[in-house]
């Protein structure tokens, strides 16, 4: 969620002063966003100088200003609540890439790695429903959130379980490199050495 709109957001309630802004955004989405005060008072001097808020005191410091929504803050946050998200390319997720590179390397086993991560996501999905479940039924921002991210990390989880079943199916990692065979005049000489030495010895056995 963009921390500008979230601001904005709280301010269409009542006006409010950085502290209480902070502290309003991490209690609706269950403490799951930890969000630095100085984020809060970065964001509000910007959408100050754009003229969506404004604050009761320009001369005051940050955590003694009160801000509040403007008419102009209020149609920017409409805007932004109809505005579907910007289709794109896919982002650049750190597990696809690592599977991407383990498919190439011989001396890795993918699968183990495959089994490795979706071990470790089950594990944040059962900390994300023991947090669903002790959370206040009321508390309707927390549950939201914890939903969204319960629903994403299943999809990884049905990633990773199709990732293992296509590479099953479709074996397509490179084999171990063999050295080749040297083939060179040197190496003929050598060989017919080795092939003389060990007639001789033979020779002298029989003898």
């Amino acid at each position: 969620m963009s921390i500008r709109h979230a601001m904005l957001t709280l301010l269409s309630e009542a006006p409010k002063y950085g502290l209480q802004l902070r502290q309003e955004f991490e209690a609706r989405t269950g403490e799951v966003w930890p969000l630095n005060v100085g984020q809060v008072y970065t964001t509000l001097q910007r959408l100050e100088r754009e003229g969506h808020v404004e604050s009761d005191d320009a001369g005051r410091d940050g955590a003694q200003k009160r801000y509040r929504l403007t008419a102009d803050g209020e149609r920017e946050l409409h805007s932004w609540l109809r505005t579907p998200p910007r289709a794109g390319p896919p982002p650049r997720d750190e597990l696809v890439m690592k599977v991407q590179v383990a498919i190439r390397l011989t001396q890795v086993d993918v699968t183990e790695i495959l089994q490795a991560h979706r071990r470790r996501i089950v594990e944040e999905m059962q900390r994300y429903t023991h947090l669903k479940a002790d959370a206040a039924p009321e508390d309707i921002g927390l549950g939201l959130v914890v939903d969204a991210e319960l629903f994403r990390l299943e999809a990884v989880v049905r990633w990773l379980d199709a990732a293992d079943a296509r590479l099953r199916s479709h074996p397509t990692r490179p084999k171990p490199s063999t050295p080749a065979a040297d083939t060179s005049p040197a190496a003929d000489a050598q060989d017919a050495r080795s092939t003389g030495r060990t007639g001789d010895r033979a020779a002298g056995a029989r003898r």
